[in-house]
Order: C-alpha cells, then sequence, then structure tokens
C-alpha cells in the first residue's frame, strides 16, 4: 500500500484570486435551461470553476446570484466564474453558435452519443442541462448541434443535474485537454 496524507489548503497550489482572473479557461461553456433547484445552481457553479471552464449562461426561470441558496453551496464559485442571463435558451443557443461553439444537449434522446465521444474538434462547445423533470425538451434539442447522454446502468436512468453536469465538464475537460 502507498503513503497517503491529505493535502492542507495552503499545499493545494490554489489560485489567488488575482491570478484566477487572468488564467486560461477551457473552451467549454455550461448552458443551464430552467433549473428549479437554487442548490442545482451553487454546485453547477462550483463544478464549472473546478472544471475551469469559460462561462456559465443561465436562462429560462433558473435563479442567479446573488441568492443565499446559490451562494451556499457555490462557496465563492459564483465570484470566480463568468456568468451572463439570457432568459430567451433559444437566443443564447444561436449567439453561442454565433461565437463559433458547438452546441450539445445532455439528455437521455434518441440518436445521441456517448458523453465519452466528444472529438478535440468539437470545441468550443457549449453543453446544455435541462430542468430536473422535464430535461431540455424537444424545441430545444432540435437545435442543438448533437445531444450526449451519460449511460445509465441502474433503475432510476437518471442522474441529479448538478451531477450529470460535473461528470460531463470533466469528460470534456479531459478530452480537450489530452486530445481525445
Amino acid at each position: 500500500m502507498g503513503s497517503f496524507r491529505q493535502l492542507e489548503g495552503h499545499e493545494m497550489g490554489r489560485l489567488s484570486l488575482a491570478d484566477h482572473a487572468g488564467s486560461q479557461r477551457h473552451p467549454i461553456t455550461l448552458v443551464l435551461y430552467n433549473i428549479r433547484s437554487m442548490w442545482n445552481v451553487g454546485a453547477m457553479f462550483r463544478s464549472a470553476d473546478a472544471a475551469g471552464i469559460e462561462k456559465i449562461v443561465i436562462t429560462g426561470y433558473t435563479a442567479r446570484p446573488p441568492r443565499k441558496e446559490i451562494d451556499k453551496v457555490a462557496l465563492g464559485a459564483q465570484e470566480t466564474v463568468c456568468w451572463e442571463y439570457c432568459e430567451d435558451p433559444v437566443e443564447a443557443v444561436d449567439r453561442l453558435k454565433g461565437e463559433g461553439k458547438r452546441v450539445f444537449g445532455l439528455e437521455i434522446a434518441e440518436n445521441s452519443r456517448p458523453y465519452t465521444a466528444l472529438k478535440p474538434g468539437d470545441f468550443p462547445a457549449a453543453l446544455i442541462v435541462g430542468n430536473e423533470v422535464d430535461g431540455i425538451g424537444d424545441d430545444l434539442l432540435a437545435i442543438c448541434d448533437d445531444v450526449l447522454e451519460i449511460p445509465q446502468y441502474g433503475t432510476k436512468h437518471s442522474l441529479n443535474v448538478a451531477v450529470a453536469a460535473g461528470v460531463a465538464l470533466f469528460e470534456c475537460v479531459r478530452i480537450f485537454r489530452t486530445g481525445g
């Protein structure tokens, strides 16, 4: 067995806020569509910060900072992750495509591909996650460039939206950083 020791905060090589503000981000945008739970929103801010993505686009009736419920889970990530609000998700997708991003829905859907099947040419990318009950919906899926799916092996066939976003974001980062 190896010798392991949990690192203290000062040993983790964390960026200062000033260094973080000027750091290079991964070319990934996370789009939140009609997320009901502010705790889920906060968790996705925290995952977005940890993954070092460019920004979050909040759409529909998803709550946006500052909100104490978001702040409690985000632990400051709502201050370090760039974000913007666009009420209409179709307008947000059109703008992202205009910026040269490929837009992917994260959903269990016909003709989807595994979330692990992204290629370096798929970046810059935007990943849409949807409502905890209703998902993204066919109208929004129809304007996506592709749909990614996380395989489900249990009886529920769903993950919490914040968990799914975290899984997919880190896979996107891995593929971008390693070239596949």
